[in-house]
């Protein structure tokens, strides 16, 4: 009988870049919208450690770059073949495709199903659904290239805007968090001239940024696996220069120019247990009622009163990256490649 698989599909930075080149894109924003993918560019040197990490567990590894997925898929066996999709996407990057067609194909999955992947890089409408689900997300105004599509809620604080369906949290420049509305809609001009997207405007929330990390080494462990940080990088929030210089070929140029500060781990446990409870509860809402599973990232903001804000949900969370590391090590005692095949193993009963 054919060995079991692990696939692991994955978009590279060039792939998108040139295609983004080819609609037009300048090489600058080219390169920013790419760098998204970089955890495909940092994890593509250990696919040789992978591979050792699933033969010793009796697995065989097969890491796949998306426009190949298809062929490769087409050609596996569904009983023996369980596919892990690295990088997301509907609309710059096309990674949601890969769970589609794992799907289609009969083929088991790591991570959540298709409609998630799509859910989740539409920032407006996720937001929605986690509102609709009674967790604690800011409430949303929406705007494209100067206008309002939605207004957003007053705020004594004022407002922070970032893109809709392009990074997660972060505001792109220094100035996204703004006092006043028409300073939100020049932005979402920058943004629809730079990127092509609308702009999510939301009452600004305070707090220090907290990662929350899962990773279901079996199918059997529950949200008392879940790693809960602050990550403190002495910022308020993360702009795209700051995102660029700690993942993929601009981490490497960074690191090399003396230019990476790594943001400081400390566990939400640790310093205010009644926030890190909160958290706990909102990962488990969001497992049951929304349907995240095996892996997954969420990003929240938490205050000193240990007041809980739910920013977002990633379903391919950065697993090459500095806190998803930490985590394999802390919560499962495992480097990433070995947290990885003995979660493939785990699935075929090795």
């Amino acid at each position: 009988m054919q060995k079991p698989s692990l696939v692991l599909v994955y978009e590279p930075e060039k792939a998108c870049f040139d295609r983004l080149i080819a609609d037009g894109y300048g090489p600058q924003r080219a390169t920013e919208i790419s760098s998204y993918l970089a955890q495909s560019t940092d994890l593509a040197p250990e696919f040789g450690v992978l591979a050792a990490a699933c033969e010793a567990r009796g697995l065989s590894f097969a890491p796949v770059e998306l426009d190949d997925a298809a062929r490769a898929l087409g050609g596996a066996d569904p009983r023996n073949t369980l596919v892990w999709t690295l990088s997301d996407g509907i609309a710059y990057f096309r990674g949601g495709a890969a769970p589609a067609l794992a799907r289609l194909g009969g083929f088991r999955t790591i991570g959540a199903d298709d409609s998630l992947f799509a859910l989740c890089q539409d920032k407006f409408r996720s937001g929605a659904v986690l509102g609709a689900l009674g967790l604690p997300v800011p409430q949303a105004g929406l705007a494209r290239d100067g206008k309002w599509l939605v207004e957003p809620p007053a705020s004594a604080k004022g407002w922070f805007v970032k893109p809709n369906r392009l990074g997660a949290k972060i505001g792109i420049w220094p100035d996204s968090r703004c006092d006043d509305l028409g300073h939100a809609l020049e932005l979402s001009r920058r943004v629809f001239e730079a990127y092509r997207d609308d702009v999510v405007v939301q009452p600004y929330v305070a707090g220090r940024n907290v990662r929350a990390s899962f990773l279901g080494l079996t199918p059997q462990v529950g949200v008392e696996a879940l790693g809960v940080a602050f990550v403190d990088s002495g910022a308020d929030f993360q702009t795209m220069a700051d995102s660029m210089a700690l993942y993929g070929e601009t981490g490497e140029a960074a690191k090399a120019a003396g230019q990476y500060v790594e943001p400081e781990l400390v566990a939400v446990a640790d310093v205010q247990p009644g926030a890190d409870a909160r958290i706990r509860a909102i990962a488990s809402r969001l497992m049951n009622g929304l349907g995240l599973r095996d892996v997954f990232s969420v990003d929240l903001r938490v205050e000193a009163d240990d007041t809980v804000h739910l920013i977002e949900f990633e379903v391919c969370p950065g697993l090459p990256c500095f806190d998803f590391r930490a985590y394999c090590r802390s919560q499962w005692n495992l480097s990433l490649a070995e947290a990885m095949a003995e979660t493939a193993a785990s699935r075929f009963g090795n």
